[in-house]
């Protein structure tokens, strides 16, 4: 059950096809963070049932995509990052690349729930709380400068004092809630402030060493909910619309219970009453925060066709079928042929001997197909850096 799961992160990653809000594909730091935690955690499986080039395979996968996280996401020197005077923030999420590898610093992404004419903006100015993942699951410590940098520009855009306590919209520019005037959710709307996010941010608190800090978070979480002590998706945070029973800081029109809360509240007693984050898996902070392992390969796939290669690296070239890489380092004066091999998760990788070429050399390649007997008809072309 574990290497089925794992396949199908390894052959559909690192973009999802649709974030936690079911809204948007692409490179989201969130399922990052969960992406490489599970490819870790599926590795030590692996190891215990004695299959050491599958743990093997994991981790290096793990290790090259968490590398990448910030190229993916993190977006720098824009008109955001000079106001507020950070050098960058990571982005909500960034499109799946088509011709290139992804950049936050370039792109649109869309924005549901909004009219047409507002249903798009800039990668790289729409932020949002997912990025706390990558501390809740240890990919990066609460004090890193670029998560520091993240959360004053969250706290900036997203933030809402209420009688509770704060509490955090999903993303600027966010669509889905009731309308200015208090009217429902009809396809448009302006998105309201989340509970759940009151409680992963207590959690970010509790990790920086913030207890009380995520105490009174808890306490704010928990003033949101209904008489009934039900905690809703959505509370209402403009003035109060009394004939639509529409109070500050009180549930909103939207669903509730909402059973993802009530989850986040339920970890977030047991984090405060072991006073770590309980649910926070070891393998990512001891590999990346206390080891500071670095990834030996870099990658190139269809959905993250790199345009670049760090000397020193080795090049892996990722297929979901069996092919033989055709390259050169010489602009196919002299060439070389690499057969790929099975991972065993249905992934077929070819590692490149490139470790040796220095800043300004060059590599192309392109594919041969055996089972179909063609060529993939494109070269691709990737300049050492």
């Amino acid at each position: 059950m574990i290497a089925k799961a794992a396949g199908f992160v390894v052959r559909n990653g690192p973009v999802t096809g649709q974030d936690r809000w079911e809204e948007d594909g692409g490179y989201s730091p969130f399922t990052l963070a969960v992406e490489i935690a599970a490819l870790l955690v599926a590795a030590e499986f692996a190891d215990r049932l004695a299959a050491r080039s599958l743990a093997v395979y994991l981790r290096e996968t793990a290790d090259i995509w968490n590398s990448l996280v910030e190229q993916w996401t993190y977006a720098t020197d824009t008109p955001l990052s000079r106001r507020m005077e950070v050098d960058g923030y990571y982005v909500r999420i960034a499109p799946p690349e088509t011709a290139d590898a992804a950049s936050p610093m370039s792109g649109f992404v869309p924005i549901k729930n909004r009219p047409p004419q507002a249903s798009r903006e800039k990668t790289s100015l729409v932020v949002s709380p997912d990025a706390l993942a990558l501390v809740r699951f240890g990919l990066r410590a609460a004090g890193d400068p670029r998560i520091l940098n993240t959360v004053r520009v969250i706290d900036a855009l997203l933030k809402v004092d209420l009688p509770a306590g704060p509490c955090w919209h999903r993303y600027n520019a966010d669509g889905y809630g009731e309308h200015e005037d208090g009217r429902p959710f009809d396809g448009t709307g302006i998105g309201r402030a989340w509970p759940l996010l009151t409680g992963e941010r207590a959690h970010y608190e509790l990790t920086a060493g913030n207890k009380a800090g995520a105490t009174a978070l808890l306490a704010a979480l928990e003033g949101f909910a209904s008489d009934g002590h039900l905690i809703p998706e959505q509370v209402w945070d403009a003035a109060d619309i009394p004939e639509r029973q529409l109070f500050r800081g009180r549930p909103s029109g939207s669903a509730m219970p909402l059973a993802w809360a009530h989850a986040e509240h339920v970890k977030l007693l047991r984090s405060l009453a072991d006073g770590r984050v309980f649910d926070m898996p070891p393998q990512p902070r001891e590999r990346y925060q206390v080891q500071g392992v670095r990834p030996r390969h870099t990658i190139w796939r269809f959905n993250n066709k790199c345009r670049r290669l760090p000397a020193g690296r080795i090049l892996r070239i990722e297929l979901l079928s069996t092919a033989s890489v055709h390259w050169s380092v010489d602009g196919w004066r002299t060439v070389q042929d690499t057969l790929t091999e099975d991972s065993g998760l249905g992934v077929y990788f070819a590692d490149l001997d490139t470790a040796g070429l220095k800043p300004g050399d060059a590599i192309v390649f392109t594919l041969y197909w055996p089972a179909q007997d063609r060529w993939e008809g494109n070269d691709y072309d990737l300049a050492v850096t």
